[in-house]
C-alpha cells in the first residue's frame, strides 16, 4: 500500500485551495454582472427597478474581497517597499519577513476576533435583499442572518493569517540559500515564486 508524500498532500491541498478561491471569485462576480445587467435592462427597457440588486452585490462583493485578499497577497499583487530587502542576503530578508509578519499576524488576529464578536450582534437581523427575493418567489422571506455579511470580515483575515505563515514558511529554505522565493505561486507550488515580495 503506497503512502502519500506529506510535501504531496501538502501541495495537492494548497492547490484545491486556491482552485476553490479563484471559483468563488469568478463565481460572485459573474452574479454581480448578471444582476447588474438585469438592473439595468429593468431600469431603461421596462421602466422599472430592481430594488435588491444593489443591496445583494454589495455583499457579494464584500465576501469577494476578503476571500482573495489572500491570494493577492500570495501572488505578489499588495503594494510593497523593496530596497531594503533587495539590499540584503537572503538570510537577512528572511529575517525581516519574519519580524514584519509578526504584527501583521497579531493585527490580523485581533481583526478575526473582534470581527467575529462584531458580526454576532446582528444575529437577529436578516439580509433585506434576500427577503425581499425569497418572500417574491416562494411567499415568505428567507430570515438569512445579516451576521454571514459581516463575518467575511472575520474569514478573510483569518484566511489572510494562513497566506502569511505559508508565505514565511514556503520561504525559509530558499531565502536561507539566498534564492528568491516568495510563498505560494499560481500553481500551488511551495517552492515556487509569486509571494508577498520583501
Amino acid at each position: 500500500m503506497s503512502t502519500m508524500h506529506p510535501s504531496s498532500a501538502l501541495s495537492k491541498a494548497v492547490s484545491a485551495y486556491l482552485a476553490v478561491l479563484r471559483f468563488l471569485a469568478g463565481a460572485s462576480m459573474a452574479v454581480i454582472v448578471a444582476i447588474m445587467i438585469a438592473q439595468v435592462w429593468s431600469r431603461y427597457v421596462m421602466g422599472g427597478s430592481l430594488i435588491w440588486a444593489e443591496e445583494l452585490c454589495r455583499y457579494l462583493l464584500i465576501w469577494q474581497t476578503f476571500l482573495v485578499l489572500g491570494l493577492a497577497y500570495s501572488k505578489g499583487e499588495f503594494v510593497a517597499l523593496d530596497f531594503l530587502p533587495t539590499a540584503l542576503s537572503g538570510r537577512g530578508r528572511w529575517i525581516l519577513k519574519a519580524i514584519t509578519a509578526l504584527p501583521i499576524i497579531a493585527f490580523l488576529a485581533l481583526i478575526t476576533v473582534y470581527g467575529a464578536d462584531y458580526a454576532s450582534r446582528f444575529g437577529n437581523q436578516t439580509i433585506p435583499a434576500l427577503d425581499f427575493i425569497w418572500g417574491a418567489l416562494f411567499g415568505r422571506p428567507l430570515g438569512l442572518s445579516i451576521a454571514y455579511v459581516y463575518i467575511s470580515v472575520s474569514v478573510g483575515s483569518a484566511l489572510m493569517i494562513l497566506h502569511v505563515v505559508a508565505d514565511l514558511v514556503s520561504s525559509f529554505s530558499a531565502d536561507m540559500r539566498g534564492a528568491s522565493q516568495d510563498g505560494l505561486d499560481d500553481d500551488g507550488d511551495l517552492s515556487g515564486t509569486g509571494g508577498r515580495q520583501g
